[in-house]
């Protein structure tokens, strides 16, 4: 599956995302990641539609699977996928399944959708590639409510300990968690010795220079707050 068309801007995402018909599981939950994904393939990951399999390629966790039209609609605008295929979402016969599947969508790190261990499969990335001694990067998105699972809080404790600092989380928080974190969701990274930062999740200036702090010899945390668009 090879796109066929030039790549986009975020101007064409709100159509690519209209292409995605059929039962739209999750789709508050997609829209709330449109800018924060938007701003990493646009802005900030190094990595190559032709060369998806590039061992030293920067990689793009999307724990938060479920829901994930915006992230396809993203890899269509920059041509990870052909945008015809996006018509065909959630169809039997479709590789984009309401969960993102690594063996059938380019560019895909992981099948992900099942809370709570797209952090841990990161955390596991970032450690062999540091054993490598790879620049590549790894970025994982998380939603809020996605890090009440356990496996998530001893994900960040050993990151933190580790000082895994090719490892970036940014954690999305939609206000959808049960219980929240004393002093807010960065504190809870702080707490495990991460650079962390809150930002505006819908402001692409403010995503930029979060993702580009330094933060040597620790991971990186980036909470964006977004109120989720219908």
């Amino acid at each position: 599956m090879r796109a066929a068309v030039p790549t986009l801007g975020y101007a064409d995402l709100g159509r690519l995302m209209d292409h995605q018909l059929g039962d739209e599981k999750h789709s508050m939950s997609a829209t709330s990641t449109l800018d924060v994904i938007w701003v990493l393939y646009d802005r900030i990951l190094r990595i190559d539609p032709n060369r998806t399999d590039d061992p030293e390629r920067d990689r793009f966790v999307l724990s938060k699977g479920h829901g994930p039209m915006a992230y396809y609609a993203i890899l269509a605008a920059k041509g990870f996928i052909p945008v015809d295929t996006l018509r065909t979402f959630g169809r039997y016969d479709s590789p984009l399944g309401h969960h993102p599947d690594r063996n059938l969508v380019p560019g895909v790190e992981i099948s992900s959708g099942s809370l709570g261990h797209g952090l841990g499969m990161a955390v596991g990335m970032s450690l062999g590639l540091r054993i490598r001694r790879s620049p590549a990067r790894v970025f994982c998105l998380v939603g809020d409510a996605e890090l009440d699972e356990g496996s998530n809080h001893e994900a960040i404790a050993f990151a933190g300990r580790a000082g895994l600092d090719n490892l970036n989380v940014v954690a999305v928080d939609n206000q959808s968690s049960s219980y929240g974190w004393p002093g807010g969701l960065a504190a809870r990274f702080a707490l495990e010795g991460w650079s962390s930062t809150t930002v505006d999740g819908r402001n692409h200036a403010e995503l930029e220079r979060a993702f580009n702090r330094e933060h040597a010899g620790r991971p990186h945390a980036v909470v964006a707050v977004v109120e989720p668009k219908a």
